[in-house]
């Protein structure tokens, strides 16, 4: 019984923190859909909150740090990450509920209540909206640049020298990739605004290409450069990856893997090309 009691004190310490977490997220949100959507759930939360109450005969305080912590993430990163995230904690307590649903039947209910996925479907955010066009500068930017940047390295043989070569090609790149944007999403009968895809478009390009050449202006060493540019590339599919496979339940091993090996394949073959292209010209800087 001690167990079943620790289990049913966590659920209500998770359950009135989640309240308040929705809770400031509703009373943040300048839209007045989405903030009834987060009210919503967060009366949700606090009626499971009193579900478990009513066992323990406890009143519970909720963890201040992890309301800040998620308030902080969903702001960050927009709300549908921070809700999708703070559900996988949800899920791994589901575990738990269903050891003690022989005990005390209610458990089920809250196992089987699925009103506050129902309820974040309907939550309109502009970050998810756009991110296709953000998808788009961003993996451009790091299959382009990570395999340009490996061939300038070998062909020119000086740091600084990939570096201006490689900001030069990536805003050009960059400038391009928005211009498409702007053009293909003005031709497409859906609710994006061209100038705001133009823009994720052309900021995520420009972003990633200043991280991925940043070792070749703070280093001198041009293969450490290489190495270090190929490891943020890797690091930045890694984040993106996950943020995607979260915010929009997909899977997350395949889609890296992917990613991952089309970045650096073309990084190895771009090598590659400037090493035949410095010994068939027989070119030396």
């Amino acid at each position: 019984m001690e167990d079943i009691k620790r289990i049913m004190l966590t659920a209500q310490k998770n359950e009135i923190t989640e309240h308040h977490v929705y809770r400031r997220l509703a009373q943040s949100m300048k839209d007045p859909g989405n903030s009834c959507v987060l009210k919503n759930i967060s009366d949700e939360e606090l009626k499971h909150y009193d579900l478990w109450r009513k066992y323990t005969r406890k009143d519970i305080e909720p963890s201040r740090f992890t309301i800040l912590r998620h308030f902080l993430i969903s702001k960050i990163f927009g709300i549908t990450f921070g809700i999708k995230l703070m559900e996988r904690g949800e899920r791994k307590a589901r575990t738990a509920y269903e050891k003690i649903a022989e005990f005390i039947p209610e458990a089920s209910s809250i196992i089987e209540d699925e009103h506050e996925r129902e309820l974040m479907r309907l939550i309109d955010e502009e970050k998810l909206r756009y991110v296709s066009s953000i998808v788009l500068g961003l993996n451009d930017a790091l299959i382009e640049l990570t395999g340009a940047l490996a061939g300038f390295t070998l062909a020119l043989q000086e740091a600084r020298l990939v570096a201006m070569t490689g900001l030069i090609t990536g805003i050009a790149g960059a400038l391009s990739m928005a211009t498409s944007e702007y053009l293909s999403t003005k031709s497409e009968a859906d609710a994006k605004d061209p100038i705001k895809a133009d823009a994720y478009t052309g900021v995520t390009y420009i972003l990633t290409i200043l991280l991925l050449i940043l070792p070749y202006i703070l280093l001198d060493e041009i293969y450490v450069c290489m190495g270090l540019s190929l490891m943020v590339a890797v690091l930045l599919i890694l984040l993106f990856i996950f943020y995607i496979s979260v915010a929009k339940d997909l899977p997350f091993k395949k889609r890296f893997l992917e990613m991952a090996a089309m970045s650096l394949g073309i990084a190895c073959l771009t090598f590659l090309i400037g090493f035949l292209v410095r010994m068939f010209l027989s070119i030396e800087i």
